[in-house]
């Protein structure tokens, strides 16, 4: 394994929601749950499967995280830092970043509309 893969447990946290966000991952192995603070609990509202992306918003709109990811299986991911991703994305044109931005805003307006 390479020196940004991640291996995740089981049962164990990758992110949690409200942490502040410096990366994100592909996953390569395992399955991951999404889950949502409701009260005391949490409750699961979506799945993660290998060959997805986990924690992209957060990390591209640099706002806290709206949710936490769990290991459902052990999980290998491959991280992918601000710095490497940044160096990328300047090198975007201009339409595509407001793309990427828009979507990420109504992706947000949207999750803040959901009730669990």
């Amino acid at each position: 394994m390479g020196s940004d893969t991640v291996v995740i447990t089981k049962g164990d946290y990758l992110v949690r929601e409200g942490e502040e966000s410096t990366q994100m991952w592909y996953l390569q192995k395992g399955s991951m749950s999404v889950l949502k603070k409701v009260g005391d609990t949490e409750k699961q509202i979506g799945t993660i499967y290998a060959g997805e992306v986990v924690g992209e918003m957060s990390f591209l709109d640099k706002q806290p995280r709206c949710a936490s990811v769990k290991a459902i299986n052990d999980c290998e991911l491959v991280a992918i830092p601000s710095a490497k991703f940044e160096k990328f994305f300047e090198e975007l044109p201009v339409w595509y970043k407001a793309l990427v931005h828009t979507l990420l805003e109504r992706l947000r307006r949207a999750n803040a509309r959901i009730r669990i």
